[in-house]
C-alpha cells in the first residue's frame, strides 16, 4: 500500500516537471507540424490532406520500395503481404490471450508461505468475498442424475469390508480417536482438552473414516458394511451411525458408486470375530497408503476370507497417489452423501436464525472457533501471559501429563519462542479481539462461540467480551429443554456447533485443527463466497511483540496480511488436505 502511494505521488510530480513541459520543443524530437517554405503552408497542407483519400495518405507514408515503380512492385507486394500476415497473426494471438485472461478462473497461488491472489476492483467487504473472485469455480462432485451404475450385484463383488469409524463425529468422518488417546497419553479425565475439544475431534474423525471407507470399497470393488462408530470410553457415548446421519440418504446417494449394506451378512454367524480375530483383520496399513497398496495387499485377503475388518483406519488412504475419481468420490461422500438427521438440521437452522435476529432485525453473524482450553494450551507448550501462580500450575500440569516432552523444563522457553514465531501457538482471546477490531468488525458484531471451557476462565475471556459483548453459545441461544434431546449423544451437540459455524456469514478459526479444516473446506466447496478467516499467527506474533508499533500501522498490517486469507480459491499442492481445500478434483471451472 505504501509502495502504491509512493508511485502515485511520483507520477503526479512527473507530469508537471520541466522536462515534461519542454518535450514539445526538444531539438531531439522532429517537429510533427507540416510546413512549407513560405511559412504559411501548414494550414494549406492540412486542408489538402483532409481532402485526400485515406489510402493515398497511407501510401505517401510508405518507404520508397513500396512505390508504384514496376521494377520494385512485385518485391514490395510480397513484403507488404508478409507484414500484413504477421500483423494479423500477432492480433489473433493478442485477442486469444486477452479472451483467455478474461475467462481464466480466479486462483490464488502460493510462493512459500505467501499467498498471491489476482486483483479485484470490487471494494472490500467485511462479510463476504468479492463476487468476481468467487464465480470461477463450481462444485462438481455431486451425483449425476440418470448416470449409469457400474456397481455389480452384492454376490458378485470381491467381498465385504468392515471398519470401526473410530473417534468422534468429525474424525470418524476422516480419522480415529483411539490413536489420539495414545498420542496424547490420555487417562480418563486428567488430560481432557475440554468437552468441545473432543467434540470437534469427534466431528472430523467420523467424516474422514467414512469417506475413506467408501473410497477403499470402490478401489477394491467390495461391498461396504455400514461403519460402526467406535464407542467413546471417556464420555460413555453410545452414538450409532443412524443417531447422527441419514442412513437411507447415505446408501441411496452412493448406490451408483459403491454397494453398501446396513449390517454384517446373516451367513457370517460369528460376528464377534470381526472385532477380535486377527485372522479377520487387516493391520499395519501405512498412513496415506496409495490405491495400489490396497490392490496388492488387501484385495487378496478379501477374496480369500470374503469378509475382512480394516483396523486402524486413521488417514490410511493418500490424496496424491489415488486416481482423481477416487478423490472426487470422497468429496461426494463428504459434501453430499453424509447428511445429518432432520432434527439436527432443523435445530441448527433455528440457532442460525436466532443469531441473525438477535437485534430484532436481520444481521450477519460471525462464528468463532475458539481453541484455548487447558489441554490445548498445555499440549502446545507455548508461553502465555499470566501470573506466576498460573505459570507454575501449568508447568506442573505439563510435567505430569507429558513427562517425556517436559523433561526438566529448561528447554521449554526457547521452544515456546520458536513455536510462536512459526505461528504454532493458539491465539489468546484478547489477541483474537484485537485482530478482529483491526479488520474493521464493530463492537456490535454478533459472534457465535464454539468453544470448550477457556483456560483462565472469565478473566482470560474478558478482553474479547469487552470489545465484542455480543458473544453467545448454543446454551444461551436455546433453552435447556430444546438441548436435552441432543445431550444423550455428545456427537449431536458437536453436529449443532458444526452446522451453525458452517452457516455463518464469517467463520474465524484461532488455531489449527480438523474441526476448522472441515468447515473451511465445506464453505469453499459451497462457492468461496463465504468468508473463512485463517489468521496468520506467525506474522501476528511479530506485530504483537513490537512495542513501538502504532495502531494505524498495526491495522494496515492486519488488513494487508489477511486480505488473501479468507477462503478464496487457492491452488492445491503435493500432499494437500482435500478436507480443507477441495478445489481439485472436487471443483471445476465455472
Amino acid at each position: 500500500m505504501a509502495e502504491l502511494r509512493h508511485s502515485s505521488s511520483l507520477g503526479s510530480r512527473a507530469s508537471s516537471s520541466p522536462m515534461k513541459r519542454d518535450d514539445d520543443s526538444s531539438p531531439l524530437v522532429p517537429d510533427s507540424r507540416p510546413f512549407d517554405d513560405d511559412g504559411g503552408g501548414g494550414r494549406h497542407s492540412s486542408s489538402r490532406d483532409r481532402d485526400r483519400p485515406l489510402w493515398s495518405q497511407l501510401h505517401s507514408l510508405w518507404p520508397p520500395h513500396f512505390s508504384d515503380d514496376p521494377r520494385v512492385a512485385p518485391h514490395g507486394s510480397r513484403i507488404a503481404i508478409f507484414l500484413l500476415l504477421v500483423v494479423a497473426l500477432v492480433g489473433l494471438i493478442s485477442i486469444f490471450s486477452i479472451v483467455r485472461h478474461l475467462n481464466a478462473p480466479y486462483l490464488c497461488r502460493k510462493d512459500g508461505i505467501v499467498l498471491h491472489c489476482p486483483r479485484v476492483k470490487e471494494p472490500t467487504s467485511l462479510w463476504e468475498n468479492p463476487y468476481s473472485a468467487t464465480t470461477s469455480w463450481k462444485p462438481c462432485a455431486e451425483r449425476l442424475d440418470g448416470g449409469i451404475s457400474n456397481v455389480p450385484p452384492e454376490n458378485e463383488t470381491n467381498g465385504y469390508i468392515f471398519i470401526h469409524a473410530e473417534g468422534g463425529l468429525n474424525q470418524q468422518r476422516i480419522a480415529v480417536l483411539y490413536l489420539l488417546y495414545q498420542f496424547l497419553n490420555l487417562n480418563e479425565k486428567t488430560q481432557l482438552v475440554g468437552i468441545f475439544g473432543w467434540m470437534s475431534l469427534i466431528i472430523h474423525a467420523s467424516t474422514a473414516s467414512i469417506c475413506n471407507a467408501v473410497a477403499v470399497a470402490k478401489i477394491l470393488n467390495a461391498t461396504l458394511i455400514l461403519p460402526v462408530l467406535k464407542q467413546d470410553q471417556i464420555w460413555k457415548d453410545q452414538t450409532k451411525f443412524k443417531d447422527i446421519f441419514d442412513v437411507d440418504h447415505f446408501i441411496d446417494y452412493l448406490k451408483d458408486d459403491v454397494r453398501i449394506v446396513r449390517d454384517i451378512p446373516k451367513w457370517f454367524t460369528d460376528k464377534s470375530e470381526l472385532f477380535t480375530s486377527i485372522r479377520r483383520t487387516v493391520k499395519n496399513i501405512p498412513k496415506y497408503a496409495p490405491a495400489q497398496f490396497y490392490i496388492d495387499n488387501v484385495l487378496p485377503r478379501i477374496k480369500e476370507k470374503k469378509i475382512m475388518a480394516l483396523k486402524p483406519f486413521v488417514d490410511r488412504l493418500g490424496y496424491d497417489n489415488v486416481p482423481p475419481e477416487i478423490n472426487r468420490l470422497r468429496c461426494r461422500v463428504n459434501y453430499h452423501a453424509l447428511k445429518f438427521l432432520p432434527e439436527i438440521e432443523e435445530m441448527s437452522n433455528s440457532l442460525a436464525s436466532r443469531m441473525r435476529n438477535r437485534t430484532g432485525s436481520q444481521n450477519p453473524y460471525m462464528a468463532l472457533h475458539l481453541r484455548f482450553e487447558k489441554g490445548m494450551v498445555g499440549l502446545s507448550f507455548c508461553d502465555f501471559v499470566g501470573t506466576r501462580e498460573e505459570k507454575a500450575k501449568m508447568a506442573e500440569y505439563r510435567q505430569k501429563e507429558w513427562p517425556r516432552r517436559y523433561k526438566n523444563g529448561s528447554h521449554l522457553w526457547q521452544l515456546a519462542l520458536q513455536k510462536r514465531k512459526e505461528g504454532r501457538c493458539p491465539l489468546e482471546p484478547g489477541e483474537v479481539a484485537v485482530i478482529l477490531r483491526a479488520m474493521g468488525y464493530p463492537k456490535e458484531t454478533q459472534i457465535y462461540v464454539a468453544s470448550g471451557q477457556v483456560y483462565g476462565g472469565q478473566n482470560r475471556l474478558a478482553p474479547l467480551r469487552n470489545m465484542f459483548p455480543n458473544l453467545v453459545t448454543k446454551e444461551e441461544l436455546a433453552t435447556k429443554e430444546e438441548l436435552d434431546g441432543f445431550r444423550k449423544h455428545v456427537t449431536s451437540l458437536a453436529a449443532l456447533d458444526f452446522l451453525v459455524c458452517l452457516k455463518s456469514d464469517v467463520f474465524v478459526m484461532t488455531h489449527g485443527g480438523n474441526f476448522a479444516k472441515l468447515i473451511i473446506g465445506a464453505r469453499r466447496y459451497m462457492g468461496h463466497r463465504l468468508k473463512s478467516i485463517k489468521p496468520d499467527k506467525g506474522l501476528m506474533s511479530k506485530s504483537f511483540g513490537d512495542p513501538y508499533m502504532g495502531w494505524a500501522t498495526f491495522v494496515e498490517d492486519v488488513v494487508v496480511i489477511h486480505q488473501t486469507r479468507t477462503g478464496l480459491p487457492e491452488e492445491t499442492f503435493p500432499n494437500y488436505d482435500i478436507w480443507e481445500n477441495p478445489l481439485t478434483p472436487c471443483m471445476c471451472r465455472a
